[in-house]
């Protein structure tokens, strides 16, 4: 194997670690796994099928995304809650009637909407219900059975933890009552926020990609040649 050559395969090596870490820090959660305490419509759009949440400490940025068994838009009134616990977490749920949400701690809470608006909602315990500041329309982008948005950190100021330590659980609602909440992502935890590469890794990684071209087209040359 030629200098040139080995070295494309370890660059395209090393991106594919990278993408597999980053794909790694997403969350599944099962098909049709409605809570039993949820009175609402059973539509795709609010069982969630993998989500994820992550933080950048380079611009001081939290990512959000959720996938679900349906597209979004489907039922009436539902709107995607990713709770944060930024170091004072309480499990807000469990006094409430009917009682859910057993090991789901945040003190912060991030609403993405259908319409594109969002709302970030933080607490100083956990009886306080909270302040509320409305971002939008353009904050949350639709596409297809995903929704996904980006809030400034300055909103989710810390509450004991460092930023790129706090932990999330994402839940589908359609209403203010425990009732109305469909499902929880993880199930019955919390999950730490992923690190989000900054741009110049995802360029490197284009530059990798290119690389993985040129090696492949090199290759076929002199798979070609007499």
């Amino acid at each position: 194997m030629n200098p040139p050559f080995a070295r494309h395969l370890l660059l395209a090596s090393s991106i594919a670690l990278a993408c597999a870490g980053a794909q790694a820090q997403s969350i599944t959660d099962p098909v049709g796994d409605f809570l039993p305490t949820y009175t609402g419509p059973q539509n795709g759009d609010v069982d969630v099928v993998s989500a994820f949440a992550g933080y950048n400490t380079g611009n001081d940025t939290f990512s959000f995304s959720g996938t679900f068994a349906g597209a979004v838009g489907t039922t009436t009134g539902a709107f995607y809650v990713w709770g944060l616990d930024r170091g004072n977490g309480t499990q807000r749920f469990v006094a409430g009637s009917p009682s859910v949400g057993q090991g789901v701690s945040f003190d912060a809470a991030i609403l993405l909407r259908p319409n594109g608006t969002a709302r970030v909602i933080t607490f100083t315990s956990g009886a306080d219900l909270g302040t509320g500041i409305e971002i939008g329309a353009g904050t949350a982008i639709v596409s297809g059975n995903t929704i996904s948005g980006s809030i400034s950190g300055s909103l989710l100021a810390s509450t004991g933890f460092a930023k790129a330590d706090y932990t999330w659980n994402l839940w589908p609602r359609i209403g203010p009552k425990n009732s109305d909440i469909s499902d929880f992502a993880p199930n019955g935890m919390n999950v730490p926020v992923a690190a989000v590469p900054e741009p110049t890794t995802y360029a490197l990684m284009a530059m990798g990609l290119v690389a993985i071209g040129f090696a492949r087209r090199g290759a076929a040359g002199r798979q070609r040649s007499p």
